[in-house]
């Protein structure tokens, strides 16, 4: 009984739809590697040529599984889905001849049709010249819309303004546990992004124009829907540097005097999230901090948090103050303008917690010196905290 050209179809399951899409951009990037002005058309059509390297993988595995089980279950050659498959295999060899006669190297040249035709868009690129004096036209040639770069760069900056868009009332929070999560994710993906397309238009633009150009505008506010490759980079990077921003201030906030730095801010975006739940987490040392260095913004923030309000209970008291002991500890060969501000927030601590009949032109750390402290040494930071803990339990 001979089998349906719908039901041939249905066998196909997603790969009809693979195969028939594949087909028109075959057809597209012959008409256009087999013109004479074809390097020109080429640079008008970077996006489709992406399209098809990017795609090529599937769609040969999708020719090879739809060849074996037309060959194994006997469909007719005159059906849909066989001609089909005919057409693309024919429009593949036509597209990567044309593609391989384009390229400059004769020998040796790519193993596979999307290498070849990434290849060829290097080599496009770097014979130039861009077009004449329009620059925006150029900046849409180098940036097509599906870079990977440009994509990825993308979905951080959605992140970015889906957190920041919005407005925030005094005193709230800038963002939420689950959000500061998504930005820990968000801000190293979004940063390597901008630098590789940077990268990329300082090598393909030598006279630097184009990358100048865009970043004179990247500090404007998007205004309408990106659509073009320079608008999404526009928006990426605007919103890039505005999480950026923000995050910073946050956490400056909560570690003043120590100031992150900023390869540190995701790894402390998401400590800051998970201490909500486990205030005793340790903000563990490995490529974002030193063990020491580590121990210095634990131990800022457990003073931030002891400054701020006094916990409650004895219990939690005693916990706060040993995390901060703990933390002085790890941080105890550590050294720079950083520690001594931390020092001096500490001695400070001891004037304002233990000294309440001290006139309040006294309260300043020049005034508070070891001796009148009860500590051994200026550099000891873990003699500070115990005298700061010295001093807050004998206030309560």
């Amino acid at each position: 009984m001979a089998t349906r050209p719908d039901d041939l179809r249905a066998r196909l399951e997603d790969r009809a739809d693979l195969l028939e899409a594949t087909r028109l951009r075959y057809r597209a990037l012959k008409g256009i590697l087999e013109s004479f002005f074809w390097k020109d058309r080429l640079r008008n059509h970077f996006e489709l040529l992406r399209e098809v390297a990017t795609v090529q993988p599937e769609v040969d595995a999708a020719l090879q599984a739809v060849k074996r089980r037309s060959e194994a279950e006997g469909w007719p050659r005159d059906t849909g889905p066989v001609k089909l498959m005919l057409d693309v295999f024919r429009l593949r060899e036509a597209v990567d001849r044309a593609a391989r006669r384009r390229l400059s190297a004769k020998d040796g040249g790519p193993d596979t049709l999307g290498e070849a035709l990434l290849l060829l868009e290097t080599e496009v690129l770097d014979a130039g010249p861009l077009l004449g004096g329009r620059v925006w036209a150029q900046a849409v040639e180098l940036l097509p819309r599906n870079l990977p770069e440009l994509r990825a760069a993308c979905a951080a900056g959605e992140v970015f303004e889906r957190v920041f868009k919005r407005p925030v009332s005094e005193g709230a929070q800038s963002f939420t546990e689950d959000e500061a999560q998504e930005l820990a994710r968000a801000l190293p993906l979004g940063a390597a992004s901008l630098v590789a397309l940077w990268e990329r238009l300082e090598r393909y633009d030598t006279r630097g124009g184009i990358r100048d150009f865009l970043q004179r505008r990247m500090r404007r506010a998007p205004m309408r829907v990106p659509r073009s490759g320079p608008e999404l980079l526009l928006h990426a990077a605007f919103w890039h540097d505005v999480a950026r921003v923000r995050v910073r201030a946050v956490l400056e906030a909560e570690l003043s005097p120590v100031v992150p730095r900023e390869s540190e801010l995701p790894a402390l975006l998401s400590w800051r999230a998970e201490r909500t739940a486990r205030p005793e987490l340790r903000l563990e040392s490995g490529d974002a901090f030193t063990e020491g260095r580590a121990g210095v913004l634990e131990a800022a923030a457990a003073l931030a948090d002891l400054s701020r309000a006094r916990p409650s209970g004895a219990w939690s008291e005693e916990t706060a103050w040993a995390r901060l002991e703990q933390a002085a500890h790890r941080a105890r060969r550590e050294e720079g303008p950083e520690v001594e501000a931390l020092r001096d927030a500490l001695r400070l601590f001891v004037l304002l917690r233990g000294r309440t009949s001290t006139p309040a032109r006294l309260f300043s750390p020049e005034r508070a010196t070891p001796a009148a402290l009860g500590v051994g040494t200026a550099g000891d930071l873990l003699a500070l905290v115990q005298a700061a803990r010295h001093a807050a339990l004998r206030q309560g």
